[in-house]
């Protein structure tokens, strides 16, 4: 079976990427002829390892050549860059001619199961049905947000299969023909729970809004003033992005040099993992946060707001972390507290998201994969 990804780049070291090379390795390890689409590589190197089976091709669209601009920008650019996406995914369809095409809504969706090249058409939602709402926006940026919104449930009507990560997140979309939710993966093979000796709490995710970084140094600010001088426990927010300076100047602002450390992209996760004594997430939406599911599968204890979407089917509230009120930094911080000062509770904790990280299974969840595409 010929399977084709469409995808935006895979020189990110995210989430997306990640899963995406791994299900990409899976599939030709199991028979399926696979090949990615980008549209931004530019010739830079994968952040993951790619099996040699795997057939690669770039269309250079450069839709991130306008990231950051006005709005005006995007609005004279973004629809020609259309008109050439089409034609050049066309002309790559046609080309290859795929069983099953698959978007991971990268700026695809609009016009892939409108092209005539035989294969199913399957879009994968790596965020939230409200990630473009939650963003808050004002003015005009909020009418396109608002606008976007309502077009995408449009938009994934029109595909034979619609696969949410959630079920939270499926219910938000309503009851649309041939949705299905599967969730993201790990592999458990080789993973052992560490001593989580280290008083750290991490919090793993690129510098930028989603993620709520600094609402988590309000939290921390928080943690340590009623721990007091000497606590010795430190914040290491694992990661990279456009807000690095921003966050670096509230933690010096508020007097946590020190405390709270940017630490950038860290190359060995798994050693982080095995030393930390908690997780943090402070985001304002998710898709499937990875970041808890690696963590659990090492015996990590979670803190997490109750955003939407991953955090609740993640964490197992009272049992594998705390939830707390999305957006209540106040709650954040006792929480945190709370298990800063008991780690008997964390080691219990701990010890049940160990066991309950099965549910997480990347070969079950692959079995998921491979089901869908042969149903179609």
């Amino acid at each position: 079976m010929r399977i084709v990804y469409n995808i935006a780049g895979l020189y990110r070291p995210s989430g997306m990427e990640k899963i995406l090379s791994d299900k990409a390795n899976w599939l030709a390890a199991h028979g399926y002829e696979v090949t990615i689409l980008t549209t931004e590589q530019k010739g830079r190197p994968d952040a993951f390892p790619l099996d040699g089976r795997i057939g690669r091709r770039d269309l250079a669209i450069g839709y991130e050549d306008n990231n950051g601009g006005s709005l005006w920008n995007k609005l004279v650019h973004y629809p020609l860059k259309q008109l050439r996406h089409r034609r050049r995914l066309t002309e790559a369809l046609m080309d290859i001619r795929p069983d099953i095409t698959v978007s991971t809504f990268c700026n695809e969706q609009g016009f892939l199961p409108r092209i005539p090249d035989g294969s199913r058409k399957v879009l994968e939602l790596h965020f939230s049905r409200l990630k473009r709402l939650q963003y808050g926006r004002k003015g005009l940026w909020g009418l396109v947000d608002r606008l976007r919104s309502a077009n995408e449930v449009r938009q994934v009507r029109r595909f034979d299969r619609f696969v949410t990560l959630t079920r939270e997140d499926l219910a938000l979309w309503g009851g649309i023909p041939g949705i299905c939710a599967i969730p993201n993966g790990i592999s458990l093979e080789g993973i052992t729970p560490g001593e989580h000796a280290d008083k750290t709490v991490i919090a793993v995710g690129r510098y930028m809004y989603q993620k709520g970084l600094d609402r988590l140094v309000d939290a921390w600010k928080i943690v340590t003033d009623v721990l007091g001088p000497g606590h010795g426990w430190q914040l290491r927010l694992l990661g990279e992005g456009e807000l690095r300076e921003a966050l670096q100047r509230q933690i010096d602002a508020l007097g946590l040099s020190g405390s709270a450390v940017l630490c950038g992209t860290v190359a060995d996760m798994p050693s982080e993992y095995r030393r930390a004594a908690l997780i943090a997430l402070s985001s304002h939406y998710e898709g499937l946060p990875m970041a808890l599911i690696e963590a659990q599968a090492y015996g990590v204890p979670a803190v997490s707001f109750d955003c939407h979407c991953g955090p609740r089917e993640v964490i197992v509230d009272g049992k594998t972390g705390l939830l707390v009120p999305e957006g209540d930094v106040a709650a954040l911080a006792r929480a945190l507290l709370a298990l800063i000062r008991d780690p008997e509770r964390r080691r219990r904790l701990g010890e049940q998201a160990a066991r309950l990280a099965v549910r997480f299974n990347f070969e079950t969840i692959m079995k998921q994969w491979d089901d869908l595409f042969k149903s179609l």
